[in-house]
């Protein structure tokens, strides 16, 4: 469950860091190399990871606590947080608002940044006066922004919603959606702004 949360978490960060990435490249191309030199993106991976392994360690202790009384076997695709709160026999209201608000943070903050980035992006686009220009900065976007919808998508059908709305096979369906389709999907998606796939 540990790197589970922590993976799913860091790649909600990563795609964070990518939106400021092409907001300097679109809104400031002059500065982009003095924002983003190595050592900032090596901070903001740095940020990313810790923060979503302390989340995840949070996380992993707060299930630490609950009791299961009957069956062991999670019917999901991971350990994840929402079947192993249905498995137990403990009152889990208390983990659940735990959960939910913690989850908020630590999702709804890096997608209201992919947001705003994405919102100065267009903004800025708009301004371009030709349609060569705007098609390109706009170009630059749409590999990351169709990685950001399944992976948001997925995401939020599967964690806002109440524990009494899970389903198991929806659930599991959606998790493979954003652990194992969009990570294999990444190399393609991203590969088809380079020429030599265009061509190809």
């Amino acid at each position: 469950m540990y790197f589970f949360i922590a993976l799913a978490n860091t790649d909600s960060y990563l795609l964070a860091s990518m939106a400021i990435d092409r907001l300097v490249a679109i809104c400031n191309p002059l500065h982009y190399d003095v924002v983003m030199r190595p050592q900032h993106c090596l901070l903001m991976l740095l940020g990313s990871c810790t923060i979503s392994h302390l989340h995840a360690l949070f996380r992993v202790l707060l299930m630490s606590r609950l009791s299961f009384c009957a069956s062991h076997v999670i019917k999901h695709f991971f350990c994840d947080t929402q079947p192993v709160l249905k498995l137990s026999c403990s009152d889990t209201s208390s983990n659940q608002i735990v959960v939910m608000t913690e989850t908020l943070a630590v999702i709804v903050t890096p997608f209201l940044c992919i947001l705003f980035s994405y919102l100065r992006i267009i903004v800025t686009v708009l301004r371009i006066p030709s349609a060569a220009g705007k098609w390109k900065a706009f170009s630059t976007c749409g590999s990351h922004l169709t990685v950001v919808s399944l992976f948001y998508g997925s995401v939020i059908y599967v964690y806002f919603r109440p524990l009494s709305m899970y389903s198991v096979v929806k659930d599991r369906v959606a998790t493979i959606m954003y652990t194992v389709v969009t990570p294999m999907m990444n190399p393609f998606i991203y590969s088809l702004r380079n020429k030599d796939m265009k061509r190809g």
